[in-house]
């Protein structure tokens, strides 16, 4: 079984190996910024109970279940690394575009965290006589990164921390697993350990320059009654600060934007209304051939179009939204 999901209005969860996801549907009187507080502190007082072997505290959202995309945004490197890309969306793209008015969420997609693989061989650990629970505990006890005392003086105290945390495969190679013989036997003695990602299975691809490469895509949802066009446009105006944080061989792209159809939708509007009045304008003139009664038309029908153009841009927005 790969995952278990259960539902029962308004809290649905969904769980698998090593994650689980919780929604709470509100009723839609309920104001989602209030209940975004009522929900940080349901977290807060829940973490004591929670495991301590967590990778990474629970976190939360707010999300539009119906909602989609407005914005879509597209990371590529023939040179840097998926991790170091799926770094900077994660740490510095997404938080900020996440601050900008009327975005509910960042979604990052196709991300590959750096991670070390650790590959046991068996016919190794056999001939060394080293179990797996030994293997797993050698790499907890070789990887920490806590406080280990305090050194006291007349007027300051030092607390002392004991940093062995490893950073990839070459150090994770030369620990020791177990003594035989005297005799250390380290862990690439028994296993392939190898620079890797932690999900494998999981990337995204981009169609660009004539070929398929992998990338880090992300989608900007916004928040309900936003205005599509303003948070489009507030997101597109952070991309000259965030390309020069960036390598030059990495670049960061548009894959979609909602509200060039919007924008695209209101150029039409306007082009229609405005030839409408231009040919009933002639229309008159040629029936009445007269100058003057065909310029009171003249000028009443572009105002009459301006309202209605005014009155049907602004419900055509609140359709969209």
């Amino acid at each position: 079984m790969t995952g278990v999901q259960t539902c029962a209005l308004p809290i649905c969860s969904s769980s698998g190996s090593g994650h689980t996801s919780i929604t709470l549907q509100f009723d839609i009187s309920r104001d989602v910024d209030g209940a975004s507080v009522d929900v940080q502190t349901a977290i807060a007082e829940a973490m004591p109970l929670l495991p301590s072997g967590m990778t990474a505290p629970p976190s939360f959202k707010k999300q539009n279940p119906g909602d989609q995309a407005i914005f879509y945004m597209t990371l590529i490197s023939n040179t840097v690394s998926l991790a170091d890309l799926a770094d900077f969306a994660e740490t510095t793209i997404a938080p900020r575009i996440s601050m900008v008015n009327g975005v509910a969420q960042v979604q990052v997609q196709g991300a590959a965290k750096y991670a070390v693989r650790v590959q046991l061989d068996p016919d190794a650990l056999v001939a060394k006589k080293i179990g797996i629970n030994e293997v797993n505990s050698a790499i907890n006890n070789w990887n920490p990164n806590s406080p280990t005392g305090t050194m006291y003086g007349p007027r300051q105290a030092y607390t002392l921390k004991l940093n062995g945390e490893l950073h990839n495969a070459e150090g994770f190679g030369n620990l020791i697993v177990a003594w035989r013989n005297g005799s250390p036997v380290r862990l690439n003695e028994v296993a392939d350990v190898i620079d890797s990602v932690e999900n494998d299975m999981n990337s995204a691809w981009m169609y660009a320059d004539g070929k398929m490469e992998r990338a880090v895509q992300m989608q900007v949802m916004k928040q309900p009654g936003a205005n599509t066009i303003e948070v489009a446009d507030a997101v597109k105006a952070l991309f000259p600060a965030f390309k020069a944080q960036l390598p030059p061989s990495v670049s960061l792209t548009t894959r979609g934007d909602r509200s060039s159809s919007i924008r695209a939708s209101f150029r039409d509007i306007e082009t229609t209304m405005g030839v409408t009045g231009v040919l009933v304008v002639i229309v008159i003139f040629v029936f009445l051939r007269n100058v003057s009664a065909t310029l009171i038309p003249a000028i009443a029908v572009p105002l009459s179009l301006l309202k209605i153009q005014k009155f049907f841009m602004i419900n055509y927005q609140l359709l969209i939204i």
